[in-house]
């Protein structure tokens, strides 16, 4: 099956079921709504700024080789990190082989969500998740501190410094240098600026396509920033 062992296949596929809940989710409204201002209020809080600001701190030496190799400033990949899962305090509770063989059974996307399966069971060939019937994300499949789909970790896992085996769910630095990862991978341009109608907006977008999501992010970010 498309290069992958049968030990990984079996090891992935065993217990998953159609989870009705997910099929639920994939039918239901957009949730980020249509209303940017009262989204950022919620999202963008004063305690969410202040705890992004004491995440600045607390991983400065991390965040400062990230953005040595990537270019991706700290405070856009602290509002990522908060506004997916609240600073890694909420990463999904999702059986995730579930989820995605839902989706890939049964949803708008399908292709879409198969081609994603089989890269999550690539995660079980390389070792990279040795026990898939505990792993757990968000109900589309994303995974990790900063939900990135299997495809994605895949691709642009890493470490601060580039050594090592990432872990993005149980490691903030690899998770925020996998995310600056993704970035760069997508066109960010170091010394650039975030906001809407700058140059790294679009970068922002490739993460999350819904325009009220990155606006929020780049308005987070600014926070952080001092700006």
């Amino acid at each position: 099956m498309n290069g992958l062992s049968r030990r990984a296949v079996d090891a992935a596929l065993d217990g998953v079921s159609y989870d009705p809940t997910v099929k639920r989710h994939d039918g239901g409204a957009a949730m980020f709504g249509h209303n940017f201002a009262s989204f950022a209020a919620a999202h963008v809080s004063p305690g969410m700024v202040a705890r992004g600001r004491a995440e600045l701190k607390r991983y400065a030496a991390p965040l400062a080789q990230i953005e040595q190799r990537f270019g991706v400033p700290g405070p856009v990949l602290v509002a990522i990190w908060g506004q997916e899962t609240g600073f890694g305090g909420d990463i999904g509770s999702y059986p995730t082989y579930s989820a995605l063989a839902t989706l890939a059974y049964d949803c708008r996307r399908a292709q879409r969500f198969r081609a994603e399966l089989i890269d999550a069971i690539a995660l079980v060939d390389r070792g990279i998740v040795p026990q898939p019937h505990a792993l757990r994300g968000a109900w589309a499949g994303e995974v990790g501190q900063t939900q990135l789909m299997p495809s994605a970790y895949l691709m642009y896992a890493t470490t601060p410094d580039g050594s090592g085996t990432p872990d993005l769910i149980h490691n903030s630095a690899d998770a925020l240098a996998s995310t600056a990862a993704f970035l760069k991978g997508h066109g960010w341009q170091p010394g650039a600026g975030w906001s809407e109608g700058e140059p790294n907006f679009a970068a922002i977008l490739q993460w999350n396509s819904a325009e009220i999501y990155a606006r929020t992010v780049a308005l987070f970010a600014d926070r952080l920033a001092g700006k």
